[in-house]
């Protein structure tokens, strides 16, 4: 995990600051770089394997892990960019992740994001209609 992600969750922060937003931006470019090349790689190695006829699971098993090692360093500062630049403004009580403004259920985990004021209304105050 890059230092910056890593100073910005030391500091319990869910959006990063403008300054951290362009370091964010530079280190995302960096990372979808080192992703596309980690890709390109991993496919030119299985190839290589494929027209040998030789699979080594352990080394294919090893560089996919490198891989998605940076895929998910790359998906936490895209969140961290767009939690910024689209003005989050909470967490899900349930399970933690973000929202914005005017959101009524958590996307995660479905849960009610406000509080619901309990029901006025009882067995006895609804009405019971004959039947004919």
């Amino acid at each position: 995990m890059s230092e910056i992600v890593q100073r910005l969750r030391d500091r319990g922060r869910s959006t990063p600051s403008q300054g951290s937003v362009e370091e964010l931006r530079a280190r995302r470019a960096e990372i979808a770089e080192r992703v596309a090349e980690l890709t390109w790689d991993l496919g030119g190695l299985t190839y290589e394997m494929a027209i040998r006829d030789h699979f080594r699971l352990d080394v294919l098993v090893r560089r996919a892990a490198v891989l998605q090692e940076a895929d998910a360093e790359l998906g936490e500062v895209e969140r961290l960019l767009a939690a910024g630049e689209e003005g989050v403004t909470g967490q899900c009580r349930s399970c933690g992740a973000d929202h914005s403004r005017g959101a009524t259920f958590c996307w995660k985990c479905g849960q009610p994001l406000m509080a619901q004021a309990p029901s006025s209304a009882t067995s006895q105050d609804t009405m019971v209609v004959p039947e004919r």
